[in-house]
């Protein structure tokens, strides 16, 4: 009740910001747990940045279309395609590097992504809402 009378309160642009990140979070957190299981299942045989790649691929297939049709409900492009693949290439380098920050700090393999996510998920999210609908969607 409460938080239906907040939105209620909100102007149309406001209602739309905000159904955005909600989306954003619950395709967000499908994508990490894609990313996160097949990194959890490869470490047993791989070493974790290689087995974090590959979780990452994965995950990010997944994410452009869902990030297209249903966080940002809009139509895929070239240039979108192009602005999603240079914002994630961003994170997966940022990912990298925080990732092997918090092995090298001691966090073991497992629970090392844990933080990671906590880093590069909201830089994520700022970065691709950008490429999906700022001045580089276009």
């Amino acid at each position: 009740m409460l938080m239906r009378a907040i939105i209620d309160r909100l102007d149309e642009h406001r209602r739309e910001q905000l159904g955005e990140v909600i989306r954003f979070g619950v395709v967000g957190v499908l994508a990490t747990f894609i990313q996160y299981a097949v990194y959890w299942v490869l470490i047993r045989w791989l070493n974790p940045s290689v087995s974090m790649t590959i979780g990452y691929v994965v995950s990010f297939a997944f994410n452009f279309l869902a990030s297209t049709r249903y966080t940002f409900r809009v139509k895929a492009s070239a240039r979108r395609g192009a602005g999603f693949a240079l914002s994630h290439g961003v994170n997966y380098l940022l990912q990298m590097v925080t990732l092997n920050l918090f092995l090298w700090l001691g966090i073991s393999k497992q629970w090392a992504p844990i933080p990671m996510f906590c880093v590069c998920v909201p830089v994520n999210f700022l970065l691709v809402r950008f490429f999906m609908k700022g001045k580089g969607a276009k």
